[in-house]
């Protein structure tokens, strides 16, 4: 069996980072009677998530810091947070660690700036997201503008928009649907300052994908499964292989790969090294 790699997979950046920082603030507070937390599950990689739990980080929610103790380190992920849950952790005493992602603190300042120059502010991204939910606390309401989640274009054609708005995007959102928002918000209001905030990571990922078009019998996207990014590569691989699966880890992989002369593998920006690697052998051990 021959097993392609796409040419750019895994951890991203900011990803890699947040990591590298979880880890690095267990080791250092390992003798510590204080409990240590990532706010929030700090990547969509159950395996990942375990091997920290193993080393005796917790996840705390945003909406119950009660677990936090004075003394307590917090990772803040690549994500982000609201400043206000960021305060509510150091009013704890807590040790907040940021490991906001650049491009995502990039955003936050894009948000607040603007908001306070009187610009209601529409983020193309996934309702529910954390990065979503964190750029929310950074919009302030007090110099008058709106602040609007769009997920979809059916969304965008119903919004009314003031003549002071700013796009900006979730770093992970899918640059096609963001296109056609955008290419909507600027017809109603040709004023409308925008923001091409989408990670390169993401767009990389997805051009790193659609060079295997016809190079393998099917495509294995390697990743979380509620991992936004993770799930766009699906997405994308199925409109180039009629044979295509996600899957966590080598146990998941479907028993008909295993009989594919050629398999391709891609992974999403929360996908560890170390498991890309256990895929890979598996399939080859197998043959």
């Amino acid at each position: 069996m021959e097993v392609i790699r796409a040419e750019v997979m895994g951890f991203c950046m900011g990803v890699r980072r947040a990591v590298e920082t979880a880890e690095k603030v267990a080791s250092e507070h390992r003798e510590s009677p204080c409990p240590i937390f990532t706010l929030g599950p700090l990547i969509h990689n159950p395996a990942v998530m375990d091997s920290l739990r193993e080393k005796g980080v917790d996840v705390v929610d945003g909406e119950n810091l009660s677990a936090v103790k004075n003394g307590s380190p917090v990772v803040i992920r690549a994500h982000g947070a609201a400043p206000k849950v960021v305060d509510s952790l150091k009013k704890m005493g807590a040790l907040v660690v940021d490991a906001t992602c650049p491009r995502v603190r990039q955003s936050q300042k894009r948000v607040m700036d603007w908001s306070r120059l009187g610009y209601s502010v529409v983020v193309a991204g996934d309702k529910n997201h954390g990065e979503v939910t964190g750029l929310s606390g950074y919009f302030d309401p007090s110099f008058g503008g709106d602040f609007t989640v769009v997920q979809t274009v059916d969304e965008a054609k119903k919004l009314v928009l003031p003549e002071k708005t700013m796009l900006i995007a979730q770093t992970t959102f899918s640059l096609e649907k963001y296109s056609e928002i955008r290419t909507v918000l600027s017809e109603k209001n040709p004023s409308i300052k925008i923001f091409d905030s989408i990670c390169p990571a993401t767009m990389e990922r997805q051009k790193s994908l659609a060079a295997l078009e016809g190079k393998s019998d099917g495509i294995l996207v390697v990743g979380g499964k509620n991992s936004a990014n993770t799930r766009r590569l699906l997405e994308s691989a199925e409109k180039i292989c009629p044979r295509t699966a996600l899957i966590e880890g080598p146990e998941e992989i479907p028993e008909d790969f295993f009989a594919m002369e050629k398999v391709a593998l891609t992974a999403g920006a929360s996908t560890p090294d170390w498991i890309i690697d256990r895929v890979e052998n598996r399939l080859k051990s197998r043959n």
